[in-house]
């Protein structure tokens, strides 16, 4: 499992609640393999998700040299769609595509990213009926703060890396920014009173 699939599942899990999470689910018809697949028993909802980590480029997968994201994302998640309809019948189907950075090439349509996920979306959607959800840029960051603000209120070690990553920084960042409060009252205090006054309330660091 790689870093983007393993947030993913970590946001399915934390804040979707969904007790079960299968990365890299191989789908043996149609011999492809979904990135991240979450599943609320509670609820009954199914969370069937790409995963695509493109940074500099943003989001691009290219055939013969040339933009293919709406060909391979179309029929990525048409392959999706067929597989929960078999399999997830009697659940709520939520189709996720995710990727942190995704560009507007500004009027050039075959490299406009932002465009090609409309493209995708409006296929999907006249196919299937189904709106697919794009967790891109601004609702990216979004959730990953959702999942930042979850850690730093957990005391307990949290068991996923990711999150214990996220956990040590949050609260690490306050108990750094303690240490600068108390520094900064420190060095008010003794321009105003004396280092012999703060060592008598026990005003030291």
């Amino acid at each position: 499992m790689n870093v983007g699939e393993q947030l993913v599942s970590s946001y399915l899990r934390y804040i979707r609640n969904c007790e079960f999470i299968q990365a890299n689910l191989y789908t043996v018809e149609a011999q492809g393999e979904i990135d991240v697949v979450g599943i609320d028993l509670k609820q009954k909802k199914v969370y069937i998700c790409e995963v695509a980590i493109h940074l500099t480029t943003g989001l691009q997968y290219v055939k013969d040299k040339r933009p293919n994201n709406v060909q391979k994302l179309t029929d990525k998640f048409s392959r999706d769609i067929e597989y929960a309809a078999k399999y997830f019948a009697e659940y709520e189907r939520h189709f996720m595509l995710w990727s942190p950075i995704v560009k507007d090439s500004q009027g050039q349509a075959q490299y406009n990213q932002l465009g090609h996920l409309a493209e995708i979306k409006a296929n999907i959607k006249a196919k299937y009926g189904i709106e697919l959800e794009c967790i891109v840029n601004e609702s990216f960051q979004a959730c990953l703060k959702e999942l930042r603000l979850f850690a730093a209120a957990q005391t307990a070690e949290l068991q996923c890396p990711l999150l214990r990553l996220l956990q040590i920084e949050e609260l690490l960042g306050v108990h750094v920014a303690r240490i600068a409060t108390n520094k900064q009252l420190l060095a008010k205090g003794q321009a105003e009173h004396g280092d012999a006054a703060l060592q008598q309330v026990g005003l030291t660091i």
